[in-house]
């Protein structure tokens, strides 16, 4: 999925919105929360703006158990449809952090790029995954199978990196 989009001029900046928040053990109880500081950011003229990583949730890796893994979403998923309406209506960049499943018992830490139009451009899966005290990650997440890409958005061509990536 690709868009073309005339560059900003080299000189001309961008302004970045990173979100970063409390978050409930409930995915429903974070997306309206997040989407909320993603709008505030768009009004107060952030042109890209970013969630915290996995931000639909709290932390869950520092444990290791299997009902964490009904939090997994497929991309496209309704979580990424209701980043792309921001979008739509003000013209910004995002970049969502998903616990993504990508089949069965396949799922990645990743990061789904929109672009500021509405249009999912591609996604990111976190390749580095740690595995230490309180950062069961592997247990988790497989490594990404995507490599490092950038995506071309209207304000500028943009790699994704999770953590320890």
């Amino acid at each position: 999925m690709s868009v073309k989009h005339p560059m900003p001029a080299a000189k001309e900046p961008v302004t970045i919105g990173l979100i970063q928040a409390a978050a409930s053990g409930v995915p429903a109880e974070n997306l309206e929360p997040t989407l909320a500081k993603a709008e505030q950011a768009a009004k107060d003229r952030a042109q890209i703006i970013c969630t915290q990583e996995l931000f639909a949730s709290q932390y869950f890796c520092q444990s290791e158990d299997h009902k964490n893994f009904a939090m997994a979403e497929p991309i496209p998923c309704p979580t990424t449809e209701t980043f792309q309406r921001l979008p739509k209506r003000c013209g910004v960049v995002l970049i969502v952090s998903l616990f993504e499943k990508r089949g069965a018992g396949v799922y990645h830490n990743s990061a789904a790029v929109i672009d500021a139009d509405g249009s999912l451009l591609g996604v990111y899966r976190k390749m580095h995954i740690p595995d230490d005290p309180l950062y069961y990650e592997k247990f988790y997440f497989t490594p990404g199978d995507l490599g490092f890409r950038a995506c071309q958005t209207r304000f500028g061509k943009i790699g994704v990196l999770i953590c320890w990536d």
